[in-house]
């Protein structure tokens, strides 16, 4: 079986591509184990720099896999672990981002997106809600425009996204966008980027460490219950659900 995650390598910059094409880099209990065991052997490796978090196919991640979806508890250690890595993560999106794909690119440091990158917070539209995500998104993005996108499910692009707080950067081509981010990375001592890295995420990590608990519970018991049945299968039938008027 091909690894759900490549890896790459430049200039001590570490590439990691989600790369579960088939089922648009769906969050499932797989990848979640992959990606986690790579940023792993990245923090341990000195001759790693930095890490680049990007996707193959036009869609970085479609959100949680609702055929295999992870434990709620592996998605909260993943995230938290970008959070907390010693070096800096820098996501690069040319697609789609969706759902729990929102809660990866919020953990990154630093992000980077094409004109074609869109973005939704799709959970309240088959009855759950961004509750795992939010331990990266509530202390990082702008609380007005987060409370319009969360509560419509509306999509979006990269202006909105960058007035959200989401993204760095933003051009035609993502490797503009992100060329400089990586170059003043690369500029950087080790040292220093993991202590700034430390002062940037203290607020993001008392989240984690005071809220987790609660929200892994609230995902668990929403998408157990009959809505969210029916919001999936609406979903995968490619139909609205029943609550639409």
């Amino acid at each position: 079986m091909t690894p759900p995650v490549g890896r790459t390598r430049d200039r001590a910059v570490e590439t990691l591509s989600l790369d579960a094409v088939d089922t648009r880099n769906a969050l499932s209990a797989t990848l979640v184990d992959a990606l986690a065991a790579a940023l792993t052997d990245c923090a341990a490796d000195d001759d790693v720099r930095a890490v680049v978090l990007t996707h193959t196919g036009n869609t970085f991640c479609a959100g949680a896999d609702l055929r295999d979806p992870p434990h709620p508890d592996a998605l909260v250690g993943l995230l938290r672990q970008i959070v907390a890595l010693p070096k800096p993560v820098a996501a690069r999106i040319t697609g789609h981002v969706r759902a729990g794909g929102l809660g990866l690119l919020a953990a990154c440091d630093l992000a980077a997106a094409s004109h074609t990158a869109t973005f939704a917070f799709t959970e309240v539209r088959i009855g759950v809600a961004p509750a795992v995500i939010s331990l990266p998104l509530l202390p990082r993005a702008d609380p007005r425009t987060l409370a319009r996108y969360y509560l419509t499910g509306e999509r979006f692009g990269p202006p909105e996204a960058l007035r959200l707080g989401l993204l760095s950067a933003t051009d035609d081509d993502a490797d503009e966008a992100l060329a400089p981010l990586l170059d003043g990375l690369r500029r950087s001592s080790p040292q220093a980027l993991a202590e700034t890295k430390r002062l940037l995420t203290a607020r993001v990590l008392e989240t984690f460490d005071r809220d987790a608990a609660h929200l892994t519970a609230l995902s668990a018991r929403l998408f157990s219950s009959d809505q969210a049945r029916e919001g999936m299968t609406a979903f995968l039938e490619r139909r609205d659900a029943a609550w639409v008027v």
